[in-house]
């Protein structure tokens, strides 16, 4: 598997920044993204390269109960994210995404509280609460039958999915509620790009 088009820059940048940090913690190591760079050009994190780098990350922590990131869920974190829509995150949103997961990983960790790699649906509610996202109970049942196995436990590729989606668009009904009221008016154009590239 080949990651071709993070750069070494791209790998420096994260390194750099102090908000990031490399600090063995799902492996945030910049080593595993260098490994995968080799066009020094393109600074843009594509969906299947982004898969490579989070597969090469998640597959060394045992801890972490994954079935692995699927092309699917990594197409829909780029499309969530991808504020230009070109198909690929840019350095900044790439870096957005990188920040959160790291925070996201240490709030999974906590909450599995009988270590089985998974978050249990007891643990759930309090698990995205502390996340930033107190949920009501609709909206949690909700993401239970479309993130969760058969039993309502969540693991990590599909917390880390669900998270990203949650807060793509969290950020974009605050961009489109101009009077800060809660509310939204939209147009079926609107809607649409809202909904179908997500």
């Amino acid at each position: 598997m080949q990651c071709g088009r993070v750069t070494a820059r791209l790998v420096s940048g994260l390194r750099n920044d102090e908000h990031v940090g490399v600090d063995g913690d799902i492996s945030m190591r910049a080593e595993a993204l260098e490994a995968e760079c080799t066009d020094e050009e393109d600074m843009e994190v594509s969906p299947n390269e982004l898969m490579n780098i989070l597969n090469k990350i998640v597959c060394k922590h045992g801890d972490l109960k994954t079935d692995g990131f699927s092309i699917e869920s990594c197409r829909s974190m780029v499309a969530v994210m991808d504020s230009d829509s070109t198909g690929k995150l840019g350095f900044e949103e790439f870096k957005y995404l990188w920040n959160n997961i790291k925070r996201w990983q240490v709030i999974y960790k906590q909450f599995d509280a009988d270590r089985s790699g998974m978050i249990g649906a007891d643990e759930l509610p309090n698990a995205f609460k502390a996340a930033g996202f107190p949920l009501n109970d609709q909206l949690f049942q909700l993401i239970i039958r479309r993130y969760s196995d058969e039993k309502g436990n969540m693991d990590f590729d599909n917390y880390i999915g669900c998270l990203v989606r949650l807060d793509a668009m969290c950020r974009a009904f605050k961009t489109l509620d101009k009077d800060n009221n809660g509310t939204i008016n939209v147009n079926i154009k609107e809607w649409l790009q809202l909904t179908m590239y997500s």
